[in-house]
C-alpha cells in the first residue's frame, strides 16, 4: 500500500478490497495475520471496539524487532488503552475545546491572510506557486507551533522529521527522525521548564510538576504527537480540498458566492479525500467478529476510513463531492470512540478559513497543469506523498488568471 501508484489514486484498490468484504485478510510476509476494515459499519464498530488494542508495547514484548523507534514515538497516548489513554487524553484536551480553539481565530485569519499575500506575491512574480509549500503546511505548522511554543527558527526541521516519520522511507531513516524529534523535544521542554510562557506546552510541564500526573517520558511523548498529528491531517484536508475544488469550477463558484456553505464543504472534504488513509495500528486481544470476518487473537487489524468514507452502502454517489450530506453521514477521518482525534475542532476550523481565504483572495486559482498528475517530478505535476499512513500531496502547483484581483479581500468572522 505504499506503491506510487496508490499514493496516486488509492481508492480503486480499496473498493476492490471492500467488494470482497468489508473485512479482508491480506497477505502481509512475515508471519502475521493481517486484515484490512473498508466497510464504514465495521470500521466504526472496530474504531470503538475495546477488544482492538493499542499498546504496542504488550503486542510487541515477545517479539524481536530490528527497530529502533524512539519511544517518544512509539509509546504516544495513541499507543495506549484505557486507563492511561483516558488520563493523558484529559490532560491534552484542555487545548483543544471548542471555546479554546475559537479564541484562536483571529490569529489563524492573520496567519492566513499573511501566506496568502505571499502566495500573491511569488504567482505575480513567477507565473506559478506551489499551494502545499506556500500555504497549506506553513498554516498549521505555525498554528501548531505557536500553541506549543515551538520557534519560528525551529519549524522547518520539526517539519523535516514529521515528514520523515510518516515518510515510506528505510526503517533506519524513520527511526532516525524518531530519535531527532525526539531530543529536541526533550531540549524544548527543559527551555520552557526554565522560562514558562503561556503556550499548551507550559501547562503541560505544570500538569507534571505540580500534580505529578505526567511522568517525562509522558511529557515528552505527548509534545511530540500534538506536534505532528497537530498539523499533518489539517496539512492534507487543506490540499486534498483545494485540488477538488481546483477541478470543480462551478463549485469554486457556488462556495464563493456563499461562504456560510463552507463548514459544510470542510466535512465533506473530509470524507471525499480523507487525510488518513488507513488509521494506525490495532490488535484483537481476544478471537472476534467483525464484519462477519473471524478476528483471531492476536490478529492485527487496519482500520482505513479513506475506504469506509467511500463506501456506497453508507454514502451514495461516494466519489462525488456533494454538499448536501450533512454531519450526520459520519465520516471517519477523525476517527470514532476513546480515540476520536481531540484536535478536530481546530482542524475544521482552520481549513474552513484556508479555503476562506484562498476563494476570496484568488477567484482566478487553477492548477498549474493538470495533466502532469501522473508525474513524480517536473514544474506543473502534481505530487503526492509516499507515506504509511497519510493521504496528501508534496506538491500542488498553481496559477492565476487575477494574480493581483483582491487584494483588499478580508477573511469573516467566525
Amino acid at each position: 500500500m505504499a506503491s506510487p501508484e496508490f499514493s496516486r489514486d488509492p481508492y480503486p484498490l480499496l473498493a476492490a478490497l471492500r467488494k470482497q468484504g468489508p473485512v479482508t485478510r491480506i497477505p502481509t510476509g512475515n508471519g502475521r495475520t493481517t486484515w484490512v476494515v473498508t466497510g464504514w459499519e465495521a470500521a466504526r464498530a472496530a474504531l470503538a471496539d475495546a477488544r482492538l488494542s493499542k499498546d504496542t508495547t504488550r503486542f510487541f514484548a515477545d517479539r524481536p524487532s530490528t527497530r529502533n523507534l524512539a519511544p517518544a514515538v512509539s509509546r504516544t497516548m495513541l499507543a495506549t488503552d484505557p486507563p492511561d489513554h483516558g488520563r493523558l487524553r484529559k490532560l491534552a484536551m484542555t487545548a483543544f475545546t471548542p471555546a479554546a480553539v475559537a479564541r484562536l481565530t483571529p490569529r489563524i485569519q492573520e496567519i492566513a491572510g499573511e501566506l496568502a499575500e505571499a502566495l500573491a506575491t511569488g504567482l505575480a512574480a513567477h507565473g506559478t506557486a506551489d499551494l502545499m509549500e506556500e500555504f497549506a503546511v506553513p498554516l498549521p505548522i505555525a498554528v501548531i507551533s505557536e500553541l506549543l511554543g515551538v520557534p519560528e527558527k525551529d519549524r522547518a526541521a520539526v517539519r523535516r522529521w514529521s515528514n520523515t516519520l510518516f515518510a515510506a522511507d528505510a526503517d533506519d531513516v524513520v527511526d532516525r527522525a524518531s530519535h531527532e524529534l525526539s531530543a529536541y523535544m526533550t531540549e524544548l521542554i527543559a527551555a520552557r521548564r526554565r522560562d514558562p510562557g503561556e503556550d499548551v506546552l507550559s501547562g503541560l510541564i505544570a500538569a507534571r510538576d505540580e500534580g505529578d500526573r505526567l511522568t517525562e517520558p509522558e511529557l515528552v511523548s505527548l509534545a511530540v504527537l500534538l506536534v505532528v498529528a497537530g498539523h499533518e491531517t489539517t496539512t492534507h484536508l487543506i490540499g486534498n480540498g483545494m485540488l477538488a475544488l481546483l477541478r470543480d469550477d462551478a463549485l469554486r463558484a457556488r462556495l464563493r458566492a456563499d461562504l456560510d456553505l463552507l463548514p459544510a464543504a470542510v466535512e465533506e472534504f473530509l470524507r471525499y479525500d480523507a487525510p488518513l488513509t488507513v488509521a494506525t495500528f490495532r490488535y484483537a486481544t481476544e478471537p472476534l467478529e467483525l464484519g462477519g470476518a473471524r478476528i483471531g487473537a492476536g490478529d492485527v487489524v487496519l482500520v482505513s476510513p479513506g475506504a469506509a468514507n467511500r463506501d456506497p452502502a453508507r454514502f451514495p454517489a461516494p466519489d462525488a463531492v456533494r454538499l448536501d450530506r450533512g454531519r450526520s453521514t459520519g465520516h471517519l477521518s477523525f476517527g470514532f470512540g476513546p480515540h476520536h482525534c481531540l484536535g478536530a475542532p481546530l482542524a475544521r476550523l482552520e481549513g474552513r478559513i484556508a479555503f476562506e481565504v484562498l476563494l476570496t483572495r484568488f477567484p482566478g486559482l487553477r492548477c498549474a497543469q493538470e495533466g502532469g498528475e501522473q508525474g513524480e517530478s517536473g514544474d506543473g505535476a502534481l505530487v503526492w506523498r509516499r507515506t504509511r499512513l497519510m493521504r496528501g500531496l508534496a506538491r500542488l502547483p498553481v496559477t492565476t488568471t487575477e494574480p493581483h484581483a483582491h487584494r483588499d479581500a478580508s477573511v469573516g468572522g467566525p
